[in-house]
């Protein structure tokens, strides 16, 4: 299995519930897929130079998942609240070291 992260958009047109939440997680737990996770909190981007740089845009929340490869990982993202309403969920691989 490999690992990959979710990247949940601040784009849906209805916000999800905490409801739904729980039953995707839930989900995501039984099926032992589940690898952590969090909202994401407003913050700085810095640079060594010290010249601001931007944060990327919407992002508003992470769930990490364990797939067999990216097709079984687009999979999970059905019941993700944010897609379930219609946002955006980016699915990247998070390359072993």
């Amino acid at each position: 299995m490999r690992d990959y992260i979710l990247l949940m958009h601040d784009d849906a047109p209805q916000a999800p519930t905490p409801e739904m939440w729980d039953t995707y997680l839930d989900y995501l737990r039984t099926c032992e897929r589940f690898g952590g996770g969090s909202a994401i909190g407003t913050g700085e981007s810095v640079r060594k130079d010290g010249t601001p740089a931007p944060l990327a845009a919407g992002l508003i929340g992470y769930v990490r998942i364990r797939a067999h490869d990216l097709a079984d990982a687009k999979t999970l993202v059905a019941g993700n609240p944010v897609y379930e309403s219609g946002g955006t969920v980016e699915v990247r691989e998070l390359p072993r070291s």
